[in-house]
């Protein structure tokens, strides 16, 4: 993992030298660490602290609030997504029930008319979809076994991706309070198995949030190369886990090592648009036919 270290250069020396009144102060100031965030640790970052010094305070300039404070470096590290003048991307805060939209596709997934053809479901219900192999709106084990299978996951790994998910989010997605043996998961209900130390993308009705998907790139995305590494991935990890929160940061694991086995990169690099289509399901049956047009060729 790759470890932050902290600046050369204390923030304070971007200030004033202290006097006898502000010394207090000062100290209460510490230099930043992998504890509490690190400026240095991403580039683009840093190249805006650099420009801007004790001006980071009032970022973006122009706005009614801030998004950083000097006196938590940690806000500095990690900036948020802020919308630009003319982005496509409208009320970037409000999540969308049926589109996955982020700056680049404000329409969703607009490929095959996916969108429209799906806007009956919410966008963590079409996440599912694929897995329904039957269309009947459960998702049993077999169901989830053969649909990795469609990927090329050989039987084990296909396997074990069943067992992880229909194991985990069968309890969740019923209705009543008894669990149900045959693992099924029912997909009116999925939303009830949202977890944490995840991006938050999805709320707690399935609805899609523009603001927090961006977020992950503007956060984590080191040198906005338009995608993630693993490198990132690791960041992105331990930036979203909440305290306690042992299922959560499994779940985070397994999922981000499920889509990385999905997409399978070649230069290492999730593109930032192959996973917005993972979060509403549009490209897991792209990557079965892919699959399938790569088996008739060998």
């Amino acid at each position: 993992m790759q470890t932050c270290r902290p600046p050369k250069v204390p923030l304070q020396t971007k200030m004033a030298a202290p006097s006898e009144n502000t010394l207090s102060d000062t100290i209460r100031h510490t230099v930043p660490t992998a504890s509490n965030g690190d400026v240095t640790a991403n580039p683009t970052t840093r190249k805006l602290y650099n420009e801007l010094g004790k001006e980071i305070n009032r970022y973006p300039q122009g706005k009614p609030y801030n998004v950083a404070i000097d006196t938590v470096p940690v806000t500095i590290e990690r900036m948020p997504y802020v919308p630009s003048e003319g982005d496509k991307l409208v009320d970037p805060g409000t999540a969308r029930a049926t589109i996955a939209a982020d700056n680049q596709h404000p329409n969703g997934t607009t490929k095959d008319n996916w969108a429209e053809k799906h806007k009956s479901k919410t966008v963590v219900q079409q996440h599912c979809l694929y897995f329904d192999q039957d269309g009947d709106g459960i998702i049993y084990p077999h169901d989830t076994f053969i649909a990795c299978r469609k990927w090329g996951w050989g039987i084990f790994l296909s396997a074990l991706a069943t067992f992880i998910i229909n194991f985990n989010l069968s309890y969740p997605t019923q209705s009543g309070w008894l669990p149900d043996p045959f693992f099924r998961i029912y997909i009116s209900n999925v939303h009830k198995a949202k977890h944490g130390s995840d991006s938050m993308s999805f709320d707690n009705e399935g609805r899609f949030s523009p603001q927090k998907y961006e977020d992950i790139f503007a956060k984590y995305d080191k040198g906005q190369k338009g995608g993630l590494d693993w490198t990132d991935l690791l960041r992105f990890h331990r930036g979203q886990r909440m305290a306690m929160d042992f299922f959560g940061w499994s779940a985070v694991f397994f999922e981000w090592l499920a889509v990385y086995l999905l997409l399978w990169p070649d230069d290492g690099l999730l593109r930032k648009e192959d996973i917005r289509r993972v979060f509403d399901g549009s490209i897991f049956e792209y990557k079965a036919q892919e699959h399938a047009r790569k088996t008739r060729g060998s």
